[in-house]
């Protein structure tokens, strides 16, 4: 049986109710659960009366799967951390203000003498740094933010490849599992024919009761095989409208296309696959921008054995009421607080330092950084490789498994074409009595088991091509099927 291996991979119509009175408060819920009810079903006749190609369902697969969509927000928490890195260089900008009281022993700032008296004060700071140079740990992290950024997009890609080829495999279930249900039902009921004919021998006394029995219990097993082909197919229609994250029972068809294998795969060579495969494959781009990125965080550990040199500038005031407008203690002035403004002029102070900051010794804390980050750019490495030799097997094996079941397919073909000319016979020596119903209905269950066999074999050599095609970085569709199958 031809079966899938998954992949390890509003429109919102608000309506504002004013609501005057109780009456209007009704009457506006009504139109809203009216129009809310014909949008419903109108999206929903949409879907039942849509028929799905494979591209449609990936299309939609891709715009509405939960984890293509955790995937793009992935990419956009990369895209807020890499302006982030950029944004870093500009200069910090920062302004505190503050008040207080005081009781008890403190400094007058008029005669700068210790007094007992209640104070209080009030400051206003704003002050600016900006690092110079850090040992290039800022350009560093620049780049690295973008290489993981980049990463994230092909992370992402990655994602909606798997999906893309899970939808395809359980399209081509679909397709596989109706050709079930139309070949077992042909099956029950060319069996049904002959049970009318067996009955009729009967009756007539040509052929045994038994006969007819042995006839009847074969067209009670082609029945159940119809049913077990009618349940595989609603499962394979419910995979897919789960993967599209569809509800379950929601109307649903596909385009039906007549395939047919009719002639051999000219398939491309392995090598030239596995290079095309190489520049094409999300993973592997995503592997070489982590190494990249981990050897960017290799720079940013040996930054830190660098001496650092940052600018801070300043400027600042402050409001006391113990500032009197004289410092003569006989002047009228001195028991006079000086104006809240002028002491913000006059009390200004600018201030602009440079600092130079040398390590010397932190325990040994920068080399262990630079260890580990050499580890981990080693293990980026061994992570690349191992992507890329990932890649090689995949395609070898896809490439294999093609021929394989092009192969199969054959081998399939010539046994059914063997034992449709053995049931013809079996058929009609049956027909004159020269066979027994037990010699029919074994030929039979061999001819519907052979069926079945080259319709497995038919569906998983189709899937395998779109795998290839996969790898050569082609969209998945079976238009271009035509070389291999015809209607």
């Amino acid at each position: 049986m031809f079966l899938v291996t998954e992949w390890h991979h509003e429109n919102k119509t608000m309506i504002r109710m004013n609501t005057h009175n109780n009456k209007s408060e009704g009457s506006y819920l009504r139109v809203a659960l009216l129009i809310s009810a014909v949008l419903l079903l109108f999206s929903g006749g949409l879907i039942a009366q849509k028929t799905w190609t494979l591209e449609d369902c990936i299309n939609y697969a891709l715009e509405n799967n939960i984890r293509v969509k955790q995937s793009d927000l992935d990419v956009k928490a990369g895209e807020v951390t890499q302006l982030q890195s950029k944004l870093d260089y500009l200069p910090s900008l920062n302004g505190s203000a503050s008040h207080s009281y005081g009781w008890g022993r403190s400094i007058d700032l008029a005669t700068y003498q210790y007094v007992n008296q209640q104070s209080m004060q009030s400051y206003f700071d704003l002050s600016s740094s900006l690092t110079l140079f850090n040992g290039f740990q800022k350009l560093n992290t620049l780049k690295k933010s973008r290489y993981d950024y980049l990463a994230s997009k092909y992370n992402s890609d990655k994602i909606k490849n798997d999906i893309s080829l899970a939808v395809a495999g359980y399209y081509l279930q679909i397709l596989f599992s109706r050709e079930l249900v139309s070949n077992a039902r042909e099956q029950l009921d060319i069996t049904q024919q002959q049970v009318d004919r067996t009955r009729k021998l009967v009756e007539a006394g040509t052929l045994a009761q038994g006969s007819l029995l042995d006839i009847q219990a074969q067209l009670a097993n082609e029945e159940v095989s119809l049913v077990q082909a009618q349940n595989q197919l609603t499962l394979a229609n419910l995979d897919l409208l789960q993967l599209l994250e569809l509800q379950a029972g929601t109307e649903f068809s596909i385009e039906v296309p007549a395939l047919s294998v009719n002639k051999a795969p000219e398939l491309l060579p392995v090598d030239y696959i596995y290079n095309a495969a190489l520049d094409v494959m999300p993973e592997i781009k995503s592997a070489e921008l982590n190494y990249s990125s981990t050897d960017r965080a290799l720079a940013i550990a040996k930054g830190t054995r660098s001496p650092s040199l940052s600018m801070n500038a300043g400027i600042g005031t402050n409001f006391s009421d113990q500032i009197r407008l004289s410092n003569i203690p006989t002047d009228p002035g001195y028991n006079e607080t000086k104006p809240f403004s002028d002491q913000l002029r006059d009390n200004r102070s600018t201030t602009l330092s440079f600092r130079l900051s040398i390590p010397i010794f932190n325990g040994y804390q920068a080399s262990s950084y630079i260890s580990q980050s050499k580890l981990n750019l080693l293990n980026a490495d061994y992570n690349l490789q191992l992507a890329k030799n990932t890649l090689r097997k995949n395609v070898e094996t896809a490439y294999t498994d093609a021929l394989a079941a092009y192969k199969s397919y054959q081998a399939r073909q010539k046994s059914l074409n063997s034992l449709n000319e053995s049931f013809k016979y079996t058929e009609q020596k049956f027909d004159v009595g020269m066979v027994n119903a037990l010699d029919y209905n074994v030929a039979k269950n061999q001819l519907n088991v052979a069926e079945s066999e080259l319709l497995s074999a038919k569906y998983d050599f189709i899937f395998k091509l779109k795998v290839l095609d996969f790898y050569l970085g082609k969209s998945l569709t079976l238009a271009d099927m035509k070389e291999f199958m015809n209607d």
